[in-house]
């Protein structure tokens, strides 16, 4: 059973930076991709960032692409996701998730981000 833990969310201006984090437990972590996704109010959780399970590729929303970046540390078992020149659409609350099985199978509790004009 792997359990994903987020961290790092807040309130921050727009234009600011924030780094999120997911750490993880329970099966062997480097053996996954892994990925951030984010719902806004009133709207459908949507993909941000993935990364596979070494770390050599990643992908992004288009609406992401050049502003965040994703990481991860296989030896702490923990996933990134680095957040730079935030928008206030940006605001959400952002979840990290295990691929196991080919689908995105496993989530964390979430993380809000609230970014302010």
């Amino acid at each position: 059973q792997v359990q994903l833990v987020e961290s790092g969310g807040g309130l921050v201006q727009a234009g600011d930076s924030l780094r999120l984090s997911c750490a993880a437990s329970g099966r062997t972590f480097s053996s996954y991709a892994m990925g951030w996704f984010r719902q806004a109010p009133g709207k459908e959780r949507e993909f941000v960032a993935a990364i596979s399970w070494l770390g050599i590729n990643t992908n992004y929303a288009d609406s992401v692409k050049g502003r965040f970046t994703i990481s991860r540390d296989n030896a702490k078992n923990t996933v990134y996701l680095q957040m730079n020149s935030l928008k206030p659409q940006d605001t959400a609350v952002y979840y990290c998730a295990a691929e196991i099985g080919s689908t995105w199978s496993t989530w964390g509790q979430g993380t809000q981000v609230t970014v302010s004009s």
